[in-house]
C-alpha cells in the first residue's frame, strides 16, 4: 500500500472517534476500488468542547500522521475539525483536503424549500458559526437556525445510542427547531448519522435531514473525474486500517456494527 505509484496510495479520513466512520462506509462503498486509512482521536476527543486554537493543533497533528501513510486525499472527517481548519488553516500540504462543512451546506441549500436551514452541531461548530459562514456566501437569503448538541458524541461512544435517555436528550435538542420552519436538518458532526433514525422520528417525515457523507464522496468522485485525485482503477481486495489514539474495548464492537457491510483489515493503537 506504500507504493510510490499515486493510484494504490490510501485515502485517509480522520475523525476525533468514531463518528468519522459514518462518512468512511459512505467512501468504502461507492469507492470500492480504493484503500482506506481510518484515525480516530480517541485520546483526545470530544473535539467540540476545546478552542479554536487546540481543534486545529490536533488536526495538524492528525494530517501529519496520515501524511506519513502516503494518503493520496485527506477528508477532514470531523465538524469542529472543519469548522477550525476553515477558520485558521494557512498550509499548503500539497494534496487535496476535503472537509465536511462545505458539501453539508451545498446538499442543504440544494434540498430547502422554505429557506429555512437548522444545524446540530457541537460547541465548537455552532459557536464558530462555520454553517453559518459558507451557508451566507453561498446562499445569503437563507436562514440558518442552529443548536449545540453536547450530549450526543459521548452517548455515542459509549454504545449507548438505543438507550431511552438518548431519545430524551435528541426531543431536548430538537424541540426549539420545530418552533421555526426548517424543512432541512444539517446533522452537523459525523457522531449523529449514528442516531440518524432516531432525529428523524423526532424531527418528523417533513424535515429531511442532510448527512455530510453522500456529499462528501460527490466532491471526492468530481475530483478524481478531473485527475486532481488519482483513482485506482484495479484492486482484488478492499484494504481498510483502522489506527486510534487510545484503546478502548468499545470501539471495536461499535465500529464493527457500523461499518457493516464494510470490513476492515485491522485495528492498532497509535500515538501522534
Amino acid at each position: 500500500m506504500n507504493s510510490s505509484n499515486n493510484n494504490v496510495k490510501p485515502i485517509g479520513v480522520f475523525d476525533s472517534g468514531l463518528g468519522g466512520l459514518s462518512v468512511l462506509k459512505e467512501l468504502a462503498q461507492r469507492f470500492p476500488n480504493e484503500n482506506f486509512i481510518y484515525l480516530g482521536d480517541t485520546a483526545r476527543l470530544p473535539y467540540g468542547s476545546k478552542s479554536v486554537d487546540t481543534i486545529q493543533k490536533y488536526a495538524e497533528q492528525n494530517i501529519e500522521f496520515l501524511l506519513k501513510k502516503e494518503a493520496k486525499v485527506i477528508v477532514v472527517a470531523c465538524n469542529s475539525a472543519s469548522s477550525a481548519f476553515l477558520t485558521k488553516n494557512k498550509k499548503d500540504y500539497g494534496l487535496p483536503i476535503i472537509n465536511v462543512i462545505e458539501p453539508a451546506s451545498q446538499s442543504a441549500i440544494n434540498t430547502s424549500q422554505t429557506n429555512n436551514i437548522g444545524v446540530l452541531g457541537t460547541r465548537a461548530t455552532i459557536q464558530q458559526k462555520a454553517y453559518n459562514r459558507v451557508i451566507g456566501l453561498l446562499a445569503p437569503q437563507y436562514k440558518i437556525h442552529s443548536v449545540a448538541c453536547p450530549l450526543f458524541v459521548p452517548f455515542i461512544e459509549e454504545g449507548l445510542i438505543d438507550d431511552p435517555i438518548m431519545n430524551l436528550i435528541i426531543h431536548r435538542y430538537i424541540y426549539p427547531l420545530l418552533k421555526t420552519n426548517i424543512d432541512t436538518l444539517i446533522l452537523g458532526c459525523t457522531h449523529y448519522p449514528l442516531i440518524k433514525d432516531y432525529i428523524q422520528k423526532v424531527a418528523g417525515k417533513y424535515i429531511q435531514l442532510i448527512d455530510s457523507a453522500p456529499a462528501v464522496a460527490d466532491i471526492l468522485q468530481h475530483k478524481m473525474a478531473v485527475k486532481a485525485v488519482t483513482p485506482n482503477i484495479k484492486n482484488n481486495k478492499q484494504n481498510i486500517e483502522l489506527f486510534i489514539t487510545d484503546i478502548n474495548s468499545r470501539f471495536e464492537e461499535v465500529a464493527t456494527r457500523f461499518l457493516k457491510p464494510v470490513t476492515y483489515s485491522n485495528i492498532t493503537a497509535t500515538q501522534l
